[in-house]
């Protein structure tokens, strides 16, 4: 009898292991896909990207593969050419204000959408249009508008009697003119996210400030931002990942000019890479590597502040 249990108790056991080994197996096969598309387009090409930046590339080796190792020169001669400082500037200062701007008018606007009112759903969707387009026609429309001699910016201002300004080919007003586009794009999106975290909000919390004697402005500051910071944290970090990787809407209006006025690290590497008929990609790298240390950096910086702010 005692062999028998003893047996028993052993089948038992080998058929929970084979059940937790089918189980551990089954379930790589269902992360497999998304380590392979991890590794396929996100490791893979940060290591070729790292690769490049650490050897001296030209066009013939970069086919042929047998560039030599160049180690951190490349990014010496990043740190020692004179655009270096201003791209740095422009590109935070393109982050900053971009975000800031488009948080704020997108707060706005999802607290006044918040409101229930007649055409409320239609206003909300004729603001999603400058997102829905495709960032080369609204690049080309701001570029078309922004134009020195038929923009339609400057026959306005004509109206009013103010002086034409050269915004896109003049070096104090460039970098506006691309902030102020991006800006437009920018704002539906905020909306969106923000306005879908104000839904979540539960009107009895809104009614019971109320009924404590809160005005509408205390009930925004003490209600409402309060339960939207973990949504208003998700926005920023998106927001500034997206900013700081804009290349098209700059390069399609200002190509990073006039004079490096408009380049930040995403153009400024494309000029390296691919905007001479000697391409440097190793520096065109280089820069790209320090722009995801940017983004790193950022990031890691905003979560701990809400981390703070949280605690």
């Amino acid at each position: 009898m005692t062999t028998q249990v003893s047996t028993l108790v052993r089948t038992r056991e080998q058929a929970a292991r084979v059940r937790r080994g089918r189980g551990h197996w089954t379930g790589w096969a269902f992360c497999a896909p998304i380590v392979i598309y991890l590794i396929a387009f996100y490791a893979y090409p940060l290591y070729r990207n790292l690769d490049l930046s650490l050897r001296e590339y030209t066009v013939r080796s970069f086919v042929q593969g047998d560039a030599p190792f160049a180690g951190l020169a490349n990014y010496r001669e990043v740190f020692a050419d004179a655009t270096f400082g201003p791209a740095l500037l422009h590109t935070v200062v393109f982050t900053v204000v971009s975000i800031a701007f488009q948080f704020s008018i997108g707060l706005a606007l999802a607290v006044f959408f918040a409101q229930s009112f007649r055409l409320s759903a239609t206003l909300r969707a004729l603001f999603l249009v400058p997102w829905l387009l495709p960032l080369i026609v609204s690049a080309s429309t701001w570029a078309w508008m922004l134009n020195s001699d038929s923009g339609i910016v400057n026959a306005f201002l004509g109206l009013l009697g103010a002086e034409p300004v050269n915004w896109l080919t003049s070096p104090d007003w460039a970098l506006t003119s691309v902030i102020i586009a991006n800006i437009w794009i920018g704002i539906p999106f905020n909306l969106v996210v923000l306005y879908s975290g104000l839904q979540a909000i539960p009107a009895e919390v809104y009614e019971a400030a109320a009924l404590d004697g809160a005005n509408g402005r205390q009930r925004f500051w003490r209600v409402t931002f309060p339960l939207l910071r973990p949504v208003s944290a998700i926005t920023l970090l998106l927001g500034l990942v997206y900013t700081l990787k804009v290349f098209d809407l700059i390069w399609i209006m200002t190509k990073g000019g006039p004079v490096n006025a408009s380049t930040t690290f995403a153009t400024w590497s494309y000029q390296y890479s691919f905007g001479s008929l000697l391409p440097e990609f190793g520096p065109g790298a280089a820069v790209g590597n320090l722009l995801i240390l940017m983004a790193l950096a950022f990031g890691l910086l905003y979560i701990r502040f809400q981390r703070r702010l949280n605690a």
